[in-house]
């Protein structure tokens, strides 16, 4: 029942011309504050049918949690995913990216694609899956859909139309080709690194 909107770790216009500071604010303080408070909401919800043994409504407080705690969870990361200043993977995420999909352009080409055709709302994600200890290239539909268990998420990509229509309207691929230049590879990296170690 605490959690908080997160700071951003740089200003609402810091991203431009990639992502204009509108679309920022937004997206960070209406629709990210919005699951916040539907996931506080949830969780109260839940204690109160815990405390009372009173389970005829935790399909849909499960069904609220799920939502808005993943819409929170992915923000969280998406907003660390970016930075002002471009940088690039590092020495175990680009070997692996060399290893799995040939190049960097290769990954690149098929990360935004997958991401453009996610269908109606949702995110592109790129994941560590460590069972096979690989990166898997992945869709989430409204948050919580079509997901894999197990994997890490080390970069995602909101593409519900909140985080772009402003400035690029239906034009959800100029979106991802813009979002390529403000990926903070190093967050990326040092959640690989994490995984690994």
């Amino acid at each position: 029942m605490n959690n908080t909107l997160p700071e951003l770790p740089y200003a609402y216009n810091a991203l431009e011309p990639f992502i204009d500071e509108q679309t920022m604010r937004l997206h960070h303080e209406i629709h990210h504050q919005g699951y916040v408070n539907g996931l506080n909401k949830a969780l109260e919800q839940l204690t109160e049918l815990k405390d009372k043994q009173d389970y005829e409504m935790i399909k849909h407080w499960e069904r609220e949690l799920s939502f808005h705690g993943s819409g929170h969870i992915l923000h969280c990361l998406f907003w660390e995913n970016m930075n002002p200043t471009k940088t690039m993977p590092k020495t175990q995420l680009k070997t692996l990216i060399d290893e799995q999909y040939g190049s960097f352009e290769n990954f690149k080409t098929h990360f935004i694609s997958s991401a453009a055709k996610v269908e109606g709302s949702g995110w592109g994600i790129l994941a560590f899956e460590p069972f096979g200890e690989k990166l898997l290239i992945l869709q989430a539909e409204k948050h919580q859909n079509q997901t894999l268990w197990n994997t890490l998420p080390l970069l995602v990509v909101d593409v519900w139309e909140h985080a772009y229509y402003l400035k690029y309207q239906n034009k959800r691929k100029a979106y991802l080709d813009a979002f390529f230049n403000i990926i903070n590879w190093d967050v990326v990296s040092k959640r690989l690194k994490n995984a690994l170690d």
